[in-house]
């Protein structure tokens, strides 16, 4: 069964990786590894270099994200920042998401309105991806 499980948070942290991003990089710009670092930190699954840069390049061609090269280290490191139009799909996707909770939460009886609750942050994301799993 904890194979299962961790099957369905993967499937659901994929489906979801466009904005668990956006949130990350609301908070503070990142480079790549660090994005990868801290979706493994935050939610126990592994996104390797080969599903998270191309990702972020995409994000990057669709206006969600601007980067710039940090010179100023070691190893130079492209840096991520959300932009204006990454803040609006984050918001958008945000709702879309409460709305599909609030939905399955209405057609489920056994689940009550402050579980249903969600303020998306890494914690509290990963709480609903645990809680959505156990169905």
């Amino acid at each position: 069964m904890p194979n299962l499980q961790k099957q369905v948070q993967t499937k659901l942290a994929k489906g979801l990786l466009d904005l668990i991003i956006l949130q990350f990089l609301k908070n503070q710009s990142m480079h790549g590894y660090q994005v990868i670092t801290q979706i493994r930190k935050s939610f126990g699954v592994y996104f390797g270099p080969s599903t998270i840069y191309p990702l972020l390049a995409s994000m990057e061609k669709k206006g969600h994200l601007l980067s710039a090269w940090n010179m100023n280290t070691d190893r130079p490191r492209k840096i991520y920042t959300i932009t204006t139009e990454g803040q609006n799909m984050l918001n958008f996707t945000e709702n879309s998401l409460k709305m599909m909770c609030r939905q399955i939460g209405s057609d489920t009886a056994q689940t009550s309105k402050s579980e249903m609750k969600i303020t998306l942050n890494p914690r509290s994301l990963g709480r609903s991806i645990s809680t959505l799993s156990s169905y």
